[in-house]
């Protein structure tokens, strides 16, 4: 059985619009490294993270690590580092390539199968645009003619159907502009409970004239 680490700090939670408590501090799952980490790396940090504290996971369809840090999940509640799954905040995101209505549903179901979970605490659109292709991180070499704005009102209103549905328990957007956040918020039903801004997004200078 893993061992948990008591440092006697609980990990600050921010209440969120939905009615629920989201941990303020997460352990993110992307990666700079090319080939991208294997499920056996990102579960030896993940787990680490969660002996000392963490409660609350981030990752993202386009990152690549959602079927590892469902193996976290699953192994945390297996040796007792946790006693229930409800223990542990999941968020995770829509990729670009799936940022149409049609496919929202179809992207947090798959999302969900490789987490091996029935819901996230949160679910993001990843930025407000459309591109072509690319799965994960390490695809986004991408030309200018591969992405196109994104149609936020219809986005949005199928994000409250996987939200309605009970797939997320809270939804929300990432790397939002003030403007983008205007247009969004003239037609939400339902008022995004985070807006998650990425540094690493400020310097892709190809999409900066999408999401402003």
């Amino acid at each position: 059985m893993s061992q948990k680490v008591d440092f006697g700090v609980k990990t600050p939670v921010v209440a969120l619009n939905s009615g629920h408590n989201m941990p303020f501090i997460a352990i993110g799952t992307t990666s700079s490294k090319i080939p991208y980490p294997s499920n056996e790396e990102f579960k030896i940090s993940i787990l680490e993270a969660i002996k000392v504290g963490y409660r609350h996971i981030d990752t993202a369809a386009m990152y690549g690590s959602e079927e590892g840090a469902g193996l976290d999940v699953e192994e945390a509640l297996k040796t007792g580092l946790v006693e229930s799954r409800d223990e542990l905040f999941v968020t995770t995101k829509l990729g670009c390539n799936n940022a149409r209505p049609d496919c929202v549903l179809p992207a947090i179901t798959e999302s969900l199968r490789k987490l091996g979970l029935a819901y996230v605490g949160l679910y993001l659109i990843h930025a407000p645009m459309t591109i072509s292709s690319a799965s994960h991180v390490s695809d986004m070499t991408l030309k200018k003619g591969d992405i196109s704005p994104m149609d936020i009102e219809s986005v949005w209103a199928a994000m409250e159907e996987a939200h309605k549905l009970g797939l997320a328990k809270s939804i929300g957007v990432s790397n939002f502009t003030c403007k983008k956040l205007t247009e969004l918020l003239a037609r939400a039903n339902i008022i995004p409970a985070v807006n998650q801004v990425v540094e690493i997004v400020c310097v892709r200078s190809a999409f900066m004239g999408l999401i402003v």
